[in-house]
């Protein structure tokens, strides 16, 4: 665990004290990318880009975007891949009732291991749940973990958000998007994560954005969570109802992701 150091060309290992602040307020906002083994990065540009508009909103700052790739670079020498590398930008100086003072964030980089893709199918149950300012990758996760928790309570691996409108938007640290019955890939409209994998598919691939209900999302065919943790994973079930997992179209986003060509740091 690095931390970015006040002199802007070296870094250092996060103390407690640097921690404390974010612990305490969860004011931050991050992104997570996952490094192949060749250490090349599917989407680096779109989460550079994440950091930046992100860091505008949360401290009215910008990011240098030079000296992300440099930590990230510095986090990763001797480590073999796949892994997933979170990149948190926070001001530990940060006090819960000034919180307009945080105006001098800094680079946080933390590095674990990647599962294998793609992952197994997923379970997920309905949960009633609106993220606050869905725009923004934040570390504000209370909300999100306690839905992933109420669903895990209940026997599956994770929730599927929907609003008081009963539509969904996305999962806890996922999006979703579902295949209906002419093959079409749908993504729910609504307020929702602009996930980087998401939009890698979308660049690449032909889909519309729908309104989904709950009851509507049961009805499709097929449904999938994207992240760059997991690339394109199927969900197996929506509450009591079972998906499908294999279906062409669900082949074709595989392997188009799998083939978009990493970017070097």
């Amino acid at each position: 665990m690095q931390l970015e150091s006040r002199q802007p060309t070296t870094e250092r290992p996060a103390t407690a004290e640097d921690l404390l602040p974010l612990a305490l307020t969860s004011y931050g906002h991050f992104t997570s990318l996952r490094v192949d083994a060749d250490h090349r990065i599917r989407g680096l540009s779109l989460h550079l880009e994440r950091l930046v508009r992100d860091s505008g909103i949360v401290f009215g700052t910008t990011v240098d975007t030079e000296r992300v790739r440099a930590l990230v670079g510095q986090a990763l020498e001797g480590r073999a891949g796949p892994c997933v590398v979170r990149i948190t930008h926070f001001d530990p100086s940060v006090e819960i009732g000034h919180p307009e003072d945080a105006t001098g964030p800094q680079i946080m980089v933390t590095v674990r291991a990647a599962g294998a893709l793609p992952p197994p199918p997923l379970t997920a149950s309905g949960v009633r749940y609106e993220r606050d300012l869905p725009q923004v990758k934040h570390c504000g996760l209370f909300g999100a973990l306690h839905a992933r928790r109420t669903a895990r309570l209940k026997g599956f691996d994770d929730a599927l958000f929907f609003g008081p409108d009963n539509h969904v938007s996305e999962g806890a640290t996922w999006n979703v998007a579902f295949i209906d019955e002419n093959g079409t890939v749908v993504w729910p409209e609504g307020p929702v994560l602009p996930g980087v994998t998401a939009a890698l598919l979308q660049q690449r691939t032909e889909y519309k954005i729908a309104p989904v209900t709950l009851d509507e999302a049961k009805a499709m065919p097929v449904a999938f969570a994207t992240n760059t943790s997991i690339g394109v994973r199927a969900i197996a079930a929506i509450d009591d109802t079972p998906m499908a997992v294999e279906h062409p179209v669900l082949s074709m986003l595989r392997e188009t992701y799998l083939s978009i060509p990493g970017e070097r740091l």
